[in-house]
């Protein structure tokens, strides 16, 4: 997520300082990402940098707005017209926690699989009841819907590639390794040299 860009097309809608950047952003979003101030002031000074935003005179509260410029609007247009790459796929923890599941030993990966089965289940539980209860008469409210309906889409996802992993290890009759039982490399050493 684009946090730069994110701010920039706050921006859009009028100045504003640090602090009504962070709510703006949680509020479009539904607090589903919330912002570290420090994060979105370091960001304006690199927007600032790069000049994709100015600064204008401070508030009578001493609070420093910032809007966007002719280049920050240009960036943030072309933003929103190109696709997000699917090619560089940040890394992920539970694709890479199953893979080493499933060869180190004393580990039963249908363990680690129903652990995360449940959470995932509860989480999608959770996003449901959050959607029964939303209402969409506001812009922000549909935002909000939308960025739910992707972690629900996303928790059934993943609830669907668990479900596979499983029939997987079933069809492939992947047993837990069990733990070593030769001793210590260390623990070899000092009674060799005792």
């Amino acid at each position: 997520m684009s946090i730069r860009h994110g701010l920039l097309a706050l921006l859009e809608r009028g100045p504003m300082h640090g602090y009504q950047l962070r709510a703006a952003f949680e509020e479009s979003t539904g607090a589903t990402w919330p912002l570290n101030i420090g994060q979105v002031y370091t960001t304006l000074s690199r927007l600032e940098r790069d000049g994709l935003v100015r600064p204008l005179p401070e508030s009578d509260g001493g609070q420093q707005p910032y809007e966007i410029t002719d280049a920050g609007r240009t960036q943030l247009d072309t933003w929103f017209v190109t696709p997000i790459s699917r090619a560089e796929r940040p890394r992920d923890e539970l694709s890479i926690k199953l893979a080493l599941a499933i060869t180190t030993p004393g580990v039963d990966i249908r363990v680690v699989l129903q652990t995360q089965r449940t959470a995932t289940m509860r989480s999608l539980q959770e996003y449901t009841r959050l959607k029964a209860r939303g209402s969409e008469p506001r812009p922000a409210d549909l935002a909000w819907s939308l960025v739910l309906d992707a972690m629900i889409f996303q928790a059934e996802a993943e609830l669907r590639w668990l479900d596979h992993c499983e029939s997987s290890l079933v069809r492939h009759n992947v047993t837990p390794v069990p733990r070593s039982s030769t001793p210590n490399p260390t623990s070899e050493r000092s009674e060799v040299t005792s």
